[in-house]
């Protein structure tokens, strides 16, 4: 079997997925749904994919693999620590607008939790993990201030982002909300 055309076809499977998660809601979207957006039959689209549990769990792992790679990326730059921790959240958050954007953001955020929460606490602990490592290559340089130990600090820069995106009242505030946390922390974070 070509693996080039079953990775195109996959790409077009989420992507079509994505879109009717979004337009229709998870609850709502069918199979049907999924297989007409991506121009397949629906059992082409079962050949890869057992149901659409199972294609929410591989967007929510696609989704974990590009933040990580977008926060090792924004961490591992020059710059002012300001800088690189706001680039870094930045990067995290990153797309997360047009989800709360949908009409059906919130029930895909909570979906995405209920069914994926394995994925999602794996996610979560790795980039926690990633601005652990950062900070304690940053405090040993002497480039940063700390409260706590850096995976302590790195759980408040992860979970206050999380709570910016789950209360922040639309695309547009969460972006705003987003922007000042970075702000917020980077300023705290650097050595005065």
């Amino acid at each position: 079997m070509n693996d080039t055309g079953d990775d195109t076809r996959q790409k077009a499977i989420l992507t079509s997925a994505f879109q009717a998660f979004s337009s229709y809601g998870f609850r709502k979207t069918s199979m049907d749904d999924i297989a007409r957006g991506a121009g397949m039959s629906r059992p082409a689209v079962y050949l890869h994919y057992k149901n659409k549990e199972a294609i929410l769990r591989k967007l929510t792992e696609l989704h974990y693999a590009e933040k990580i790679a977008a926060v090792t990326e924004a961490l591992n730059g020059s710059g002012a620590v300001s800088d690189l921790v706001t680039r870094a959240i930045l990067a995290q958050a990153d797309g997360m607008a047009a989800i709360l954007a949908s009409p059906h953001g919130l029930e895909m955020l909570d979906t995405t939790k209920s069914m994926s929460i394995d994925i999602v606490e794996e996610g979560e602990a790795e980039l926690t993990g990633l601005y652990a490592a950062w900070l304690t290559r940053e405090d040993v340089a002497g480039r940063v201030r700390l409260f706590e130990t850096p995976h302590e600090t790195a759980k408040t820069i992860t979970v206050a982002l999380k709570g910016v995106k789950m209360t922040a009242p639309g695309a547009e505030e969460f972006e705003r909300r987003t922007v000042q946390l970075a702000a917020l922390i980077g300023a705290g974070l650097e050595v005065r």
